[in-house]
């Protein structure tokens, strides 16, 4: 999954489609205006209802002084949680790894067509196309789960109020993304239902089939000859695993971190160390990158793949969809990618 090697490397993302590809390898009260008081980043000062909100950023502060009505989303998630929030964007990132043929991930096409509102604008990425962003005149730039540089927020701050990341970019956490952008949105009192439906509908499914519970899984990805990271607790795709019922296997959990990561660097000579994996998960950003991975004999003789408990994912749209984990794209998921779950599961 193009996409989701995004997660494997979220600090050292690169502007370039390259490094997409690779990459894819508090709330203070005021009730004076004249307020000084400095929030740590990523945390916001309204009185909860009513503007001006100020947000603090890893890159700087975004003062918002009224309602926005014409909202840009940059990065991953946000639209999909302004949108279920009660905003339609009028600009969002185009999704040329795994969108549609316009650029917009097909859950959100749906949900905004459902609606019967009008599709918003594709904007070009890697480079970001800032001149695109400002055509369409926005009162809000929201990108707190992103690679945002901070060149690129210091000329767009000067234009429109900026959300970045609170903290590292492409590690804050659903959470946080939910609770940012309702803010930002003045809406804050919806972040916590929206956060609430979304673990409803995992919880459900994770009902619906008890055979999970308990299975010893890893995450992996290998794009390179002899290379293999494992994902770790943080990235979206094993929080949803584990909601799920499964657990990690212990030798995945004892592992540490690449710092500014959600993985781990194993390197392939050291996949004997997984051996206790009870299904193996992987992705593919194509049919040849997924042969030429599981022909190297290292990777062969990982047990789980051996005995075919083994989920490749190479329905670009559905990684996708499981890797920004969003309230709106894990229902949209769930229904394609449970019964490749069970079916991996059946052969433990």
């Amino acid at each position: 999954m193009g996409a989701p090697v995004r997660h494997l490397r979220r600090t050292a993302v690169v502007v370039t489609a390259t490094a997409l590809t690779l990459a894819l390898a508090a709330c203070s009260g005021s009730t004076d205006d004249d307020a000084t008081a400095t929030p740590e980043p990523g945390s916001t000062e309204s009185d909860g209802t009513t503007f001006p909100v100020t947000i603090e950023s890893a890159l700087g502060t975004a003062t918002i002084e009224e309602k926005p009505e014409r909202v840009v989303t940059l990065g991953w998630g946000a639209a999909d949680i302004a949108l279920d929030l009660g905003t339609v964007p009028v600009g969002v990132e185009a999704d040329t790894w795994g969108g549609d043929a316009d650029g917009y991930q097909p859950w959100f096409r749906e949900a905004v067509e459902e609606r019967d509102a009008e599709l918003p604008e594709t904007i070009a990425a890697y480079p970001l196309d800032i001149d695109a962003v400002v055509a369409l005149e926005p009162d809000l730039v929201l990108a707190p789960q992103s690679g945002m540089e901070q060149d690129v927020f210091d000329q767009l701050s000067e234009l429109v109020p900026v959300v970045a990341y609170p903290g590292e970019p492409w590690q804050t956490t659903l959470e946080d993304q939910v609770t940012i952008i309702a803010q930002a949105l003045g809406v804050p009192e919806q972040a916590q239902p929206l956060l609430d439906a979304r673990q409803e509908a995992i919880d459900a499914a994770a009902a619906a089939h008890p055979e999970l519970a308990g299975v010893q899984f890893a995450y992996v990805y290998a794009s390179e000859p002899g290379s293999l990271s494992v994902y770790l607790p943080g990235d979206p795709r094993v929080e949803l695993l584990t909601g799920l019922g499964l657990e990690l296997a212990p030798s995945v959990a004892d592992l540490e971190a690449t710092p500014g990561t959600f993985a781990a660097e194993l390197g392939l000579e050291n996949a004997d160390t997984i051996s206790d994996v009870e299904l193996l998960f992987t992705w593919f950003n194509d049919d040849a990158e997924k042969a030429a991975t599981e022909a190297q004999p290292l990777f062969a003789q990982i047990p789980a793949f051996a005995k075919g408990a083994y989920v490749p994912m190479l329905d670009r749209q559905l990684g996708m969809a499981v890797s920004v984990a969003t309230p709106l794209s894990v229902p949209w998921a769930l229904d394609a990618y449970l019964p490749l779950i069970t079916a991996g599961a059946a052969n433990v």
